[in-house]
């Protein structure tokens, strides 16, 4: 009875958690969802002499795995738009494996007066692990981006993700702690329930500087477009669907220029999304053309989309291409991902399924993450990127003063995915203070001002462009500066308590048996 009482809560914790992120966006539901794990952890009143006031390890485990496994059932689903249920189901149980550290930890450090000061650490430690391991790790499962719309996702300018992840897990555990505990940890509690949310409210009005329904030109801005050129479905063959996507574009920033000087403005610079061509305008007059009609429109450069290819391999690449100018710096996304932008192990897998011959042969880049456009430097994290730490850190730090994220998310139709990912860039806009220009294939594309707030989108499948002045910024957060050292600071202390709860029951069960004269 017990047991199955502690495994609704698992179950429960997952489903609270998955809500809390896009598009349901119910923050302090992840709150409820990992009070509810604890709770599952904790010891309990013996309720007769045979029952167990704390599950073992080994349940505990149980209880982690079922927690993180029905939350990514719920929050995943988008994966299989493409392969099917099976490659999503799979995924889902893989990523919740890591979760059987949490909960046999967990449950053992659970047992402590003080283990709620532990365990977030433990939490995070897991996490990071998740988002790093094997083959890069799946990132897009981190406790903070459904924290978007709560108060904690302003400590994401102290410690990035990692830090509102930690913030996220301490107000839950210690919730769940205060009310079912007595004693000198009660009070311990309150303190680290009411903390996080506290310094997340003292620290927003100094970032929320940005009047982000105010469209009128500041002093350091710039006049910034981005283009959704929408992806036909129906009708066309391969080749045709890409020069028909390329088509979308060039029409849709024609418009964008026309609305401009309507209004007598003219536009700085002009985001396409990631695969708005897919057609290698270097290797293509015809796309090539059709480029430099868009260009010759808008009068500014345009950042576009591409296909390329060189001496490493075949590239996902942003380019540069501004008026007489023409093609300029490219940026080679960096952070792929695996089993679809490339097939790690595709030997071995193939002898699983045939499915693994979808996933493309991308090479990585090695650049920057800027590429200047009228002088001006624009840090670029290419869909999948965003969700990466390293992408935006490094933007800002060699000199980004506005972020884009291009993205082609058509493939994913109407699901989830496209807003998670929104979420993730409204975080990064706080993390580094910089306003971020989102721009779909078929959306949604979106105005991000750097206090997290959007101030336009468009909807989904539909051609659209957005048009707004955005901030230019020189500054740097303390997460760009020293997050990093940070999270290794939160995750080697969570690994320390990992190996130490390891350590500590075998020496326990050596110690009893001691005393009990064995």
């Amino acid at each position: 009875m017990i047991a199955s009482l502690r495994l609704v809560l698992a179950i429960l914790s997952g489903v609270l958690v998955a809500y809390s992120y896009e598009p349901f966006g119910y923050w302090f539901l992840a709150i409820l969802g990992i009070s509810a794990l604890y709770l599952g952890l904790m010891p309990w009143p013996r309720f007769g002499q045979t029952t167990r006031p704390f599950p073992g390890a080994g349940f505990g485990s149980l209880l982690g795995f079922v927690h993180a496994v029905t939350c990514y059932l719920i929050l995943l689903p988008w994966i299989g738009a493409f392969v099917g249920a099976m490659p999503y189901v799979a995924l889902a149980i893989t990523l919740a494996l890591s979760a059987i550290i949490t909960g046999a930890v967990g449950a053992r450090i659970a047992r402590s007066q003080y283990g709620f000061l532990a365990f977030p650490f433990v939490y995070i430690a897991v996490e990071f692990l998740r988002s790093s391991l094997p083959f890069g790790g799946f990132s897009w499962v981190r406790l903070a981006w459904g924290q978007v719309n709560g108060p904690l996702v302003w400590l994401a300018s102290v410690g990035g993700p990692a830090l509102v992840s930690l913030a996220a897990c301490l107000t839950g555990v210690s919730l769940v702690t205060f009310l079912v505990t007595r004693g000198s940890p009660r009070r311990v509690a309150a303190l680290g329930f009411a903390l996080p949310i506290g310094l997340g409210g003292l620290i927003s009005p100094s970032f929320a500087n940005e009047d982000a329904e105010d469209a009128r030109p500041q002093e350091n801005s710039v006049l910034v477009a981005a283009i959704q050129g929408n992806v036909p479905r129906l009708g066309l063959d391969f080749n045709a669907q890409r020069r028909a996507v390329l088509k979308n574009h060039v029409d849709e920033t024609v418009r964008a220029a026309d609305d401009a000087r309507s209004q007598g403005e003219k536009l700085d610079l002009v985001i396409w999304p990631e695969n708005s061509s897919d057609v290698n305008p270097f290797q293509d007059p015809l796309a090539a053309s059709s480029i430099e009609r868009a260009v010759r429109a808008i009068d500014a450069p345009v950042l576009v989309g591409t296909l390329t290819r060189d001496e490493v391999g075949a590239r996902n690449t942003m380019v540069v291409f501004a008026p007489e100018k023409g093609a300029g710096e490219m940026h080679h996304k960096r952070f792929l991902q695996p089993f679809g932008e490339y097939m790690p192990m595709r030997d071995f897998f193939r002898k699983i399924t045939d499915l693994v011959d979808l996933a493309s042969d991308f090479k990585p880049g090695d650049g920057p993450g800027v590429v200047h456009m009228a002088g001006i430097p624009v840090g670029v994290a290419t869909c999948y990127e965003v969700a990466e730490d390293p992408a935006y850190r490094m933007a800002v730090k060699n000199g980004a003063q506005i972020l884009a994220t291009p993205t082609n998310n058509a493939t994913f139709g109407f699901s989830d995915m496209t807003y998670q990912q929104l979420a993730m860039s409204r975080l990064r806009a706080i993390e580094t203070d910089r306003a971020v220009v989102v721009a779909a294939t078929s959306g949604v594309s979106a105005i991000v001002h750097p206090d997290g707030t959007v101030s336009q989108e468009t909807s989904i499948f539909e051609p659209a462009h957005l048009i707004e002045h955005l901030p230019l910024k020189t500054s740097r957060t303390f997460a760009v500066r020293y997050g990093d050292f940070l999270e290794a600071a939160i995750v080697w202390l969570g690994i320390m308590l990992i190996l130490g709860a390891a350590v500590r029951r075998p020496r326990e069960y050596a110690r009893q048996h001691l005393n009990n004269g064995e």
